[in-house]
């Protein structure tokens, strides 16, 4: 059985996001925001909103949630989903950390998947090649 995937590009260093903030990477899925929360941890989510597709990297990170900027619908970090009782979700995208590096997932997690926000490996996918992408403010 052939196992999934995950093109992995690096997309700077954990101290380019800033505590409470986002960047965004552009990729052919869409912009992507990665948000890191006041205890470091970084989670990835596409940067639209569910509601009006508003840029959730504008938002206000508290806690583990977003806020989008529009409308004020708050969407979980860690799951893409909206809190209650707002309805939606938003692709959330895999983030690890390895050799001081952030490297995001190109493949949408599904929604059942584990919230971990990020996993440390020392190793890549097998026959993929890393790829270097931008944050931006």
């Amino acid at each position: 059985m052939d196992r999934p995937t995950t093109n992995w590009i690096a997309v700077g260093k954990p101290d380019d996001i800033p505590v409470l903030g986002a960047r965004v990477v552009k990729t052919a899925r869409g912009p992507i925001a990665l948000f890191k929360t006041r205890t470091g941890e970084i989670f990835a989510l596409l940067d639209r909103c569910p509601h009006k597709n508003g840029p959730l990297s504008e938002g206000m990170v508290h806690g583990t949630t977003v806020t989008c900027p529009l409308h004020g619908l708050n969407i979980h970090l860690d799951n893409g989903k909206a809190v209650a009782p707002d309805k939606g979700c938003v692709p959330r995208f895999p983030v690890k950390l390895e050799d001081g590096r952030i490297w995001l997932g190109l493949t949408a997690l599904r929604q059942a998947d584990s919230s971990a926000p990020y996993t440390h490996s020392s190793e890549g996918d097998e026959g993929e090649r890393p790829r270097l992408a931008k944050l931006e403010k």
